[in-house]
């Protein structure tokens, strides 16, 4: 059953310290900013992260990097012109990071939440990706073996939800959260919206409630209606 929740403060609450928390967005479009600021206020730290890039500016992840509470990071794209946070932690060795191609992270996370024990893909064959990975020739091609990304907690943003916690996407800032949301053992969602059981049109519905463990609405910006 989803809970809603009033604050995100509550949303968070109970992480604990060296939890493997998945965030979602694409650079800041879909990144859940309000429940990372209340994750850095809880003062959790010694977190592995699983996000798509390391942060951008001084908000968000970014934030939380600066803060010292990432050990580790695996994502697809640690540096940006922005990511000045990330390469100060990376430079002075406080921080851990695991690349990992942009399909292979989407296909890990998704493996996770489909119960595929590990898969092959030819993305990383041959570079230093693939260092210290099982490697085999499927029909003349070669693959490398990658095993699903779990987490204990999916941090995500969504547009809008309903009372049984389904969730609506605002386009591209939907990126990563459906599969995050599948992957880890709790779900934490903000949301713009908090629509009455029967307000999403089921079409409409992109993760299932049944994947989200908690809500929380997070005041709207006008300019983000669909």
């Amino acid at each position: 059953m989803t809970t809603l929740v009033a604050t995100p403060a509550d949303a968070v609450a109970g992480i604990p310290d060296g939890a493997t928390v998945m965030i979602g967005g694409f650079g800041t479009a879909g990144q859940p900013v309000e429940l990372i600021e209340a994750l850095i206020d809880s003062e959790v730290r010694d977190l592995t992260v699983v996000n798509n890039n390391a942060g951008n500016g001084d908000r968000g992840l970014a934030a939380l990097i600066g803060e010292r509470r990432v050990r580790k990071i695996i994502c697809s794209f640690p540096r940006q012109t922005d990511s000045h946070r990330f390469d100060t932690e990376f430079r002075a060795g406080r921080i851990e990071l695991e690349l990992v191609a942009q399909g292979n992270l989407a296909e890990r996370i998704r493996a996770a939440g489909a119960g595929i024990g590990a898969f092959f893909t030819p993305t990383g064959y041959g570079t230093p990706l693939a260092d210290g990975k099982e490697t085999r020739e499927i029909g003349g091609r070669n693959y490398v073996l990658e095993y699903p990304i779990h987490a204990d907690v999916a941090l995500i943003s969504a547009y809008a939800a309903d009372q049984a916690g389904n969730l609506l996407y605002r386009k591209t800032a939907r990126n990563f959260g459906p599969i995050m949301a599948t992957a880890a053992t709790m779900t934490v969602a903000q949301v713009r919206e908090l629509r009455p059981l029967g307000g999403i049109d089921p079409e409409h519905v992109v993760t299932p409630g049944v994947f989200v463990d908690r809500v929380v609405p997070v005041h709207a910006q006008p300019e983000e209606r669909p």
